[in-house]
Parts: C-alpha cells; sequence; structure tokens
C-alpha cells in the first residue's frame, strides 16, 4: 500500500472517463494496513480524543481498543480510492458525499480493503465552474476488516 506523496507522473496517461464510470462498475479497494502509529499521529493533529491516542484508553471505552477516528477512517477510505481509480481518471472531484455511516470500530492492526461501486450515470445537478463530465458519478462504498465485518458504507451524489 502506497502511502507517499503525490507523484505528478501518476496524471499523465488517464485510464477513465467519465463515459467509463457506468453503472454496476466496482473497483476494488485495498488493502490497507492500520497502524497504532497512524492512529494516534492522526488522532493527535485531528481528533484528540481518548480512545484514538491510547490503548487502554480505548479498551475501556465502547470501542474495545485503540480505535481509529471516524474522520481518520475517511481519510484511508479516500487513499485507497486514490489508489484504485481517482488517480487515473479525468475526475476533478465529486459533488458531495450524501451520508457515511461508520459501523465498527477500526482497530490498531485492522487490514481494511472494500469494493466502490457506481451506481448511476447521469450528470450532476449541482451548479458548478468543473465541467459535469469531470465529476465522479454517484457511487456507493463498502469498507471491510480483514475478518469481513463491514466498518463503513458511504453514498455520494
Amino acid at each position: 500500500m502506497s502511502k507517499g506523496l503525490y507523484n505528478s507522473s501518476m496524471s499523465k496517461n488517464k485510464k477513465y472517463t467519465f463515459e467509463d464510470f457506468t453503472p454496476g462498475t466496482t473497483f476494488n479497494l485495498g488493502p490497507y494496513q492500520v497502524s497504532a502509529e497512524e492512529i494516534i499521529a492522526f488522532a493527535s493533529e485531528f481528533d484528540p480524543q481518548p480512545m484514538h491516542l491510547d490503548e487502554e484508553a480505548g479498551k475501556q471505552s465502547l470501542l474495545g481498543g485503540l480505535a481509529a477516528s471516524g474522520w481518520h477512517t475517511c481519510c484511508m477510505l479516500m487513499r485507497m480510492m486514490i489508489d484504485s481509480f481517482v488517480l487515473e481518471s479525468a475526475s476533478q472531484g465529486a459533488p458531495g458525499v450524501d451520508f457515511v455511516q461508520w459501523k465498527k470500530p477500526v482497530l490498531a492492526g485492522d487490514i481494511l480493503h472494500g469494493t466502490s461501486t457506481v451506481l448511476a450515470w447521469c450528470r450532476c445537478a449541482r451548479k458548478s465552474s468543473i465541467s459535469e463530465t469531470s465529476l465522479l458519478p454517484p457511487a456507493k462504498t463498502r469498507f471491510l476488516s480483514c475478518c469481513g465485518i463491514r466498518v463503513w458504507t458511504h453514498e455520494w451524489i
């Protein structure tokens, strides 16, 4: 799993355009191994709650161990989508996220994987200065832990 910085050479040859994201198209995401160090580093900067900073505090919480912040989980998902298909597309963004559900805690040591499936092929109804065909189409993403437990669901419109 690459966690490096964006490399401008990645953007030279685009594999996907808007028309390639047809309903039912599914992209595999991951695997992504979550480390305790990564959880603590993210939480220290963005979500410094005890269950994200300390193993013992995490065990005493309803999360059951050192757990990634939900917002950290969003960032891990975004990284997996970037690595799977976004940088290989002509996309200049997506029009928004309808909802996010954190189903189960993501704990240190978990290995995450999932799928992102295109739901519909439609023009963006939102006003934008970006061409509608430069946006990603509506999709639903499922994110699973290494033992197949769903930890995340989200949709964007």
